[in-house]
């Protein structure tokens, strides 16, 4: 066994990525706060060709440095939109017929590992603020919600840890 180097990964460059088919899902960001989280969840979508991010409310945009540093060019790749308001988007993803999927501790939460999308579903994924969780004025808009099942004593997720999980288990569903 031996570690792969850079060329041995085969890495396409941005317009080869561009132009590759992207899973019909789309990662909400709901007033989130670090910039670290934003940046590392970016990456995580280009590493799972998720088709685009909703940056929503307090969640800062690129450029910016500190989003930046963990995000290393993802947002260069993967596409993304900005929303004043959470409820705005969670819209104009109804509209084009989203099933909208809060990330989310609810009392009726479908464990993640008992989920799995359709072929032809798309997905929205509502990651929410690091403390407050998703917004509360878009609970009522929610197609269902998903829980990642825990077993410590904090029961909490960093934002882009869950991300990666979420978007490990629904892309790899959908292969």
């Amino acid at each position: 066994m031996k570690k792969l180097s850079i060329s041995e990964l085969k890495r396409v460059d941005i317009q080869e990525y561009k132009e590759l088919p992207k899973h019909p899902v789309v990662v909400v960001l709901d007033n989130v706060r670090s910039l670290h989280n934003i940046g590392s969840v970016f990456r995580t979508c280009d590493s799972f060709l998720i088709h685009s991010v909703y940056l929503c409310g307090i969640t800062a945009q690129p450029p910016h440095r500190g989003i930046q540093k963990t995000a290393l060019g993802a947002t260069e790749t993967v596409n993304w939109i900005y929303f004043k308001n959470t409820s705005d988007a969670v819209a104009s993803l109804k509209d084009s017929d989203y099933t909208i999927i809060a990330v989310e501790q609810m009392n009726d939460a479908i464990p993640l590992q008992n989920f799995v999308p359709q072929k032809d579903q798309k997905i929205a994924l509502i990651f929410g603020h690091e403390v407050k969780g998703i917004s509360d004025d878009i609970v009522g808009e929610l197609d269902t919600a998903l829980e990642i099942d825990q077993f410590g004593t904090k029961h909490s997720l960093n934002i882009s840890v869950c991300a990666g999980i979420v978007l490990w288990h629904i892309t790899s569903s959908l292969k």
